[in-house]
């Protein structure tokens, strides 16, 4: 078992103590989809599957048994027919497992929701089959997986009915760090500036399936080009497909994500409803709710604001990136992304971007800061004051009497602090403390990519935070 894995050593950890245990687990696996959940069970187990099958996307009930017959046909030494139901599916399973002698029992099943046909009985099934059989063999293991993070969270790790609790450990996958990335980068032989990574990692977002597209043998910028600009680009087609496959009504999600691709800095629940002119239901909420789950969309609430305040951001970088660039694009240009490297628009984006990664490795920042034994709060804060647009994307409110105000800044050279900004800086800084009426110490804090130009002001800066922090 565990073969070679690149980063998710806390996964890697969890699998192997419930593996080891000496009791019946039944272990859900999810998140993003190609965000590698199959890929970390079948490496860590290897060939140790007992039982292994895999729902189909938009199958049919007959499509989906047929398919869980095949399977398990290959694994046993009796041959079962086709069953009709999905309760005979799970009788011959029960056969099959009890004619087993073996220390462990390895199940593992795969896009579990797509199972999950409209009046097919697959979850009830399931249901009988852990609680009346499975969980009562301490050498069963069931690993479960699924790229529906909302079918997964609402009918699995949220479960009201008979699979309510029985869950013995529900792992969320999530996306690369950049430490995670530069070792896998490295690992498949690119020799990559942190720089670089940073740039790969502002459009992938460190996803794990889009950075194994990427070639050894050309530069960030080529990799990108290939991947969403050039003939039969397979990213560009990928965003249709991701929400297709997660979610039933996927026109009313991407509606929602386009508009918030349009305000950087986020909505209220309210801001979108009025501008996309839906109802006033549950389905905003649901909606609102589906995408923090599959971590396309970041809720946070301002500094001092209210719940009914609470805003939305996108914050998916493969998809910020996508439709900014390349939704609705000209396909003529196979090498775009090289030829816009001076073009304002694409700077205005990395500022943003940065931003994002930035709000992604919050306990790099934090350990950066020294603070990440002291409880903190992190959200943002805008003015309130008539015709001002000013504004703090970070603010890490800390227990220890002290707010860090951080404002980060992506440039491919050390950042100069000039006169005039660094007088804006303090302008501001005295604007939040004169509006939230704070008696906190407030710490300027700068994270630069490149880090920031020595000059008569750079000294005045108390806490600089640069890329090698973000790779811890």
């Amino acid at each position: 078992m565990a073969n070679e894995i690149i980063g998710r050593e806390r996964e890697i950890e969890i699998l192997k103590t419930c593996t080891e245990s000496n009791k019946a687990e039944f272990i859900s696996v999810y998140g993003r989809r190609r965000i590698g959940k199959t890929f970390l069970v079948k490496q860590f187990y290897g060939d140790c599957f007992d039982f292994y099958t895999s729902g189909i996307y938009q199958g049919t009930r007959r499509d989906q048994l047929a398919l869980f017959n095949k399977q398990l046909n290959k694994y046993a030494t009796s041959v079962y027919p086709v069953p009709n139901t999905w309760f005979e599916a799970f009788d011959q399973l029960e056969h099959y497992i009890s004619n087993l002698n073996k220390e462990k029992v390895i199940l593992f099943f795969d896009e579990l929701p797509w199972m999950d046909v409209p009046r097919s009985k697959f979850l009830q099934a399931l249901e009988s089959f852990w609680n009346m059989f499975a969980s009562t063999r301490s050498n069963l293991k069931l690993i479960v997986c699924g790229s529906a993070t909302t079918w997964m969270m609402s009918k699995l790790v949220g479960n009201k009915g008979g699979l309510y609790n029985r869950l013995t450990c529900s792992i969320k996958l999530e996306a690369f760090t950049l430490q995670e990335t530069e070792s896998y980068l490295k690992h498949a032989g690119m020799r990559w500036t942190r720089q670089q990574i940073v740039d790969c990692y502002m459009v992938t977002g460190g996803t794990p399936y889009y950075l194994s597209m990427l070639r050894k043998d050309k530069s960030v910028y080529q990799n990108i080009d290939d991947l969403f600009f050039g003939v039969n680009a397979p990213l560009r087609t990928e965003y249709t497909f991701l929400f297709r496959s997660l979610f039933n009504d996927s026109s009313n999600y991407r509606n929602v994500v386009n508009l918030l691709a349009k305000r950087g800095q986020g909505m209220t629940r309210s801001e979108i409803r009025d501008a996309l002119k839906m109802a006033d239901g549950g389905l905003l909420t649901e909606i609102l709710h589906n995408l923090c789950s599959c971590d396309f969309v970041r809720r946070y609430s301002g500094f001092g604001k209210k719940e009914r305040d609470v805003m939305y951001q996108l914050c998916d970088l493969y998809i910020l990136f996508y439709l900014r660039f390349v939704a609705g694009a000209s396909q003529n240009d196979e090498h775009a992304w090289s030829n816009m490297i001076d073009n304002p628009a694409r700077r205005a984006w990395s500022g943003y971007a940065f931003e994002q990664v930035c709000f992604t490795h919050v306990k790099q920042l934090k350990q950066a800061l020294g603070i990440s034994g002291i409880l903190s709060n992190v959200c943002s804060w805008r003015s309130r004051s008539d015709g001002s647009k000013a504004q703090i994307d970070m603010v890490i409110d800390r227990r220890d009497q002290v707010i860090n105000l951080c404002e980060m800044k992506y440039s491919l050279t050390p950042y100069e602090i000039k006169k005039d900004y660094y007088q804006h800086l303090l302008e501001r800084l005295e604007l939040f403390r004169s509006e939230t009426k704070t008696r906190k110490a407030l710490m300027l804090t700068i994270v630069a990519s490149s880090g920031i130009k020595q000059n008569a002001y750079s000294g005045s800066i108390p806490k600089v935070i640069t890329l090698d922090d973000l790779f811890q």
